[in-house]
């Protein structure tokens, strides 16, 4: 009973605390992989400021450009517009109605690391996306 008008499109929300690294990491990877085939979402339970420097850093090395992007405000509307959820690390925060999947990635939070240590959060982050993109029957382009 979706009333989404891009109804034949998966909708996916990306969501952890600060919404400055890993679901914007995860949510570039998606729309870099899936271009228009996903409707994709981040968002943060307590967002930062701007997204983490070592992030922008991590995701430039990969060829995926997150310098303009901006941490969002966890909403009810986000969560009921999209049809998956993966939360990483916000807990109870993340609101939860009926009818949505609901995944919980544990990840290494990249708050206060340098682009060495983000590197292998941004690798485990691609290798997820890929699977995601095969359980959500999409092709993965680039």
């Amino acid at each position: 009973m979706s009333s989404t008008p891009a109804a034949d499109r998966p909708s996916v929300l990306f969501v952890c605390v600060h919404n400055a690294g890993r679901s914007q990491m995860a949510a570039a990877f998606l729309t870099h992989l899936a271009g228009d085939a996903v409707e994709v979402r981040s968002a943060g339970s307590a967002p930062a400021d701007t997204v983490n420097p070592a992030v922008v850093e991590a995701m430039a090395e990969a060829g995926i450009d997150v310098s303009a992007e901006t941490p969002k405000i966890l909403t009810t509307e986000a969560v009921r517009a999209s049809d998956v959820v993966i939360t990483m690390g916000c807990g109870d925060t993340c609101p939860v109605f009926p009818g949505k999947t609901y995944l919980d990635w544990k990840l290494d939070d990249p708050a206060g690391q340098g682009v060495d240590a983000v590197r292998p959060i941004r690798d485990e982050i691609e290798t997820r996306i890929r699977g995601l993109l095969t359980d959500l029957g999409v092709a993965a382009g680039a």
